[in-house]
């Protein structure tokens, strides 16, 4: 009888204890953990980030062709993009909530900063798209508006300013940074420079008063102390490759980079008219020229991105094709892949400075572009000077922009993904070759459709941003407001 008596109140214990617990305490599952230090969150936005290495974008920029089928990318057969980096942007969202909850002015700024990175990505492919109500925390908005393209360059430019504003040496410790490990000097550079690279990307609009771009570009420019720039390729934002598992170059024992990638022709033809010892790191000698020597212009030839498949086809048979060169597929280090580096900074703020838009010497930085870009790409110093002597070379007043746009294109291939595209999509320079073989008929398009999701679970906001901007038309062929002066 005692004994039952004992095991009725130890019975009853327990469940008044159970009872003054919440349910939320109940649902908690110590093996799944709600939080994450941010470092860990970090390490893997970067690797995302800074991969930038897209064999894609060098078709559709006319650096090289491919000849086991017929590319959507080289024949501007393109349809649908992806919306994919809402997926990136949800990490970007957890460092942030993990910021605040370590109150951490480092990781704020990096958050901002990231969000920035790829929400320009975004509507740098479609045109609008959602920004302010989208990924917004836990709270799980699965129909969010499309803001406009010019409210979000406008936001983007504010949010970039406020996280340089934010880093510095008493900002808070970096861990888990795979890029600058934890040096907040750098990343403040590379958040200002990423800046220059949006104001220029927006030069159509340059006569736009309520968007000042001159006015914050110079900002920035006659600012070193409150808004610091990238100073050389030691601070490059750029993702070093290792020879270790999961490290290594990404396209490191490609059998297709090998054997189906090679030069495009008018970029060949752009590289050897300037006798630009590039040439020899982008590419491989042709079978015909493999007995001459490596640095001999005539043992390398390109072949035309417009031309049909089996005329390039043919053309390699022959013995006339520069695959890339060896170092792309067969070197698990090569080169590091940048998100932004000072060589193009250097062309960007020469554009500026030839555009009126800042008081600098536009020559003296087009030259710091060419020498950052041939030492990024291992070229020695001599054949460095030798090559901005040259006449064809030198900038003038007649000629500068073409001259500054052409060496940012060169010093693009095979890095910082999709820019070179971007900037000629932007200015028209350099042009690209098209003929009856392309799958597009309006030529080059201009940026991607929507994708299928959308139709499926966002079609009442995904038709008004069609409406508003080209009048109902998902077409790839529409200019975007970026687009329009």
């Amino acid at each position: 009888m005692k004994f039952k008596n004992i095991l009725y109140i130890v019975t009853l214990s327990i469940l008044l204890l159970a009872s003054c617990q919440s349910f939320e305490d109940l649902q908690f599952d110590p093996n799944r953990p709600v939080q994450a230090e941010p470092g860990l969150i970090l390490t893997s936005i970067e690797a995302n980030a800074f991969s930038t290495v897209s064999a894609g974008a060098a078709l559709a920029s006319r650096q090289l062709i491919y000849t086991n089928s017929i590319s959507d990318n080289q024949y501007y057969g393109w349809q649908r993009g992806s919306f994919g980096d809402y997926d990136q942007l949800r990490q970007v969202s957890k460092l942030s909530e993990e910021a605040e909850r370590t109150d951490n002015n480092s990781y704020r700024a990096l958050a901002i900063f990231f969000r920035a990175y790829y929400i320009i990505r975004l509507t740098n492919t479609f045109g609008d798209v959602p920004f302010s109500e989208a990924v917004k925390g836990g709270e799980g908005n699965f129909l969010p508006v499309y803001d406009t393209q010019e409210s979000i360059f406008t936001k983007v430019l504010e949010d970039l300013k406020t996280a340089n504003s934010l880093m510095g040496s008493e900002s808070g410790e970096i861990l888990g940074d795979i890029i600058y490990n934890g040096n907040q000097d750098k990343w403040k550079r590379l958040i200002n420079s990423f800046a220059l690279r949006i104001l220029m990307s927006m030069s159509i609009k340059t006569d736009n008063p309520t968007l000042n771009i001159k006015g914050k570009f110079t900002e920035i420019y006659n600012n070193p102390s409150t808004f610091p720039l990238l100073r050389g390729n030691q601070d490059n934002g750029a993702l070093v490759f290792l020879d270790v598992e999961g490290n290594r170059y990404p396209f490191f024992n490609s059998n297709e980079l090998k054997t189906a990638y090679y030069m495009e022709k008018s970029f060949v033809d752009m590289l050897k008219a300037r006798k630009d010892p590039r040439l020899f790191v982008y590419a491989d000698k042709t079978a015909n020229g493999s007995n001459l020597d490596d640095r001999d212009f005539n043992a390398y030839e390109g072949m035309g991105g417009a031309e049909p498949l089996a005329e390039n086809t043919n053309q390699i048979l022959s013995g006339d094709g520069s695959p890339i060169d060896r170092r792309y597929h067969s070197d698990p280090e090569n080169q590091p892949s940048l998100l932004m580096g000072f060589a193009e900074l250097s062309f960007t703020i020469a554009e500026a400075a030839h555009r009126g838009w800042i008081t600098a010497n536009a020559a003296d930085h087009y030259h710091e572009g060419i020498r950052a870009s041939m030492l990024f790409n291992s070229i020695g110093n001599s054949d460095i000077d030798a090559y901005i002597t040259q006449e064809a070379v030198q900038y003038s007043a007649e000629t500068g922009l073409m001259k500054i746009l052409e060496e940012k294109y060169i010093s693009l291939f095979m890095n910082t993904g999709w820019e070179a595209f971007y900037n000629q999509r932007r200015t028209g320079i350099p042009a690209f070759s098209l003929s009856n073989q392309i799958v597009n008929p309006g030529g080059v398009p201009k940026r991607w459709m929507y994708p299928q999701n959308e139709i499926q679970l966002n079609l009442n906001n995904m038709n008004e941003a069609l409406q508003r901007q080209f009048a109902g038309n998902d077409d790839i062929n529409a200019e975007m407001w970026l687009l329009n002066p």
